[in-house]
């Protein structure tokens, strides 16, 4: 039986989610991934297509919470200047149930001198700066 990955990354613009996709295809072999854009759908097309704000917030937010809670392994894309705010709260809310938290950063931009806020970086087991970085440990993963 696959362990359970939740994906937690920004989802606001085409770039984004199809970064996200391709992370989900790579990973797809080895784990059951939660995609937010995917397995719980986006709010601001929710709100588009006719349902009430605060349903539709309410909606996604349970069912990502839920989504959290089930999964072993968060995975969260650190790239960008400062790290999406959503994806923080998904970290501390996974890394709080005790869950195994790791990260990818394929972007040099950060907003601190010194890297990362340490309530991102101490959260997170291990911290992959490229996708073949990911892909060895998810091969290390798959032969433990």
């Amino acid at each position: 039986m696959k362990k359970k990955l939740y994906l937690a990354a920004p989802l606001f613009c085409d770039s984004e989610i199809q970064f996200n996709i391709y992370l989900e295809s790579l990973l797809s072999s080895s784990f059951d991934v939660f995609l937010p854009q995917r397995d719980n759908g986006l709010v601001f097309e929710e709100i588009e297509n006719g349902g009430d704000v605060n349903s539709s917030l309410r909606s996604v937010f349970n069912g990502d919470i839920e989504a959290i809670k089930k999964c072993d392994i968060l995975l969260i894309l650190l790239d960008g200047r400062s790290i999406d705010e959503g994806a923080c709260f998904e970290l501390g809310y996974a890394f709080s149930l005790g869950k195994q938290c790791i990260g990818l950063r394929t972007d040099s931009r950060q907003l601190m001198k010194h890297g990362n806020n340490p309530m991102i970086t101490q959260a997170l087991s291990s911290c992959f700066s490229s996708i073949p970085e990911l892909q060895e440990w998810v091969s290390d993963f798959d032969n433990r």
